[in-house]
């Protein structure tokens, strides 16, 4: 069962040799990368920090760590070029019609509240002695 944040299958078919392959018998073996696929997609559409993944997608830390590895690695941009690609094969891009709006776009924690600079006084023509 496809649960509201996880790929389908055919979504999972689109991307799962776009992923690095384990190239070593050396230490335990990985988890399921699907498994690890929707945790870091649960996550991304939550916005909720890392160590609030729910038990049924493993280690928080082994999630993260995973992440990391494929950003590091390029695997994203692979994905993202290679389905971005396929959809532009199939006519689905247009490409003079983007748009970024504030649902998209999210601010840093700090980025209200700062104090302003000060603001010149109106006529003041006045220079500062040294």
């Amino acid at each position: 069962m496809k649960r509201r944040h996880e790929l389908s299958d055919k979504q999972w078919e689109k991307i799962r040799d776009l992923l690095p392959k384990r190239t070593t018998r050396r230490g335990r073996m990985g988890l399921d990368d699907r498994l690890m696929v929707n945790a870091m997609i649960w996550r991304a559409k939550t916005g909720t920090p890392w160590r609030d993944l729910p038990e049924r997608y493993g280690k928080w830390k082994t999630v993260y760590s995973r992440w990391l590895r494929w950003r590091d690695a390029g695997v994203w941009q692979r994905v993202w070029e290679a389905l971005q690609a396929e959809a532009q094969g199939r006519g689905k891009i247009v490409w003079n019609m983007q748009m970024i709006d504030s649902t998209v776009v999210r601010a840093h924690q700090h980025a209200a509240g700062a104090k302003k600079a000060q603001p010149t006084p109106k006529g003041s023509d006045a220079v500062a002695a040294d």
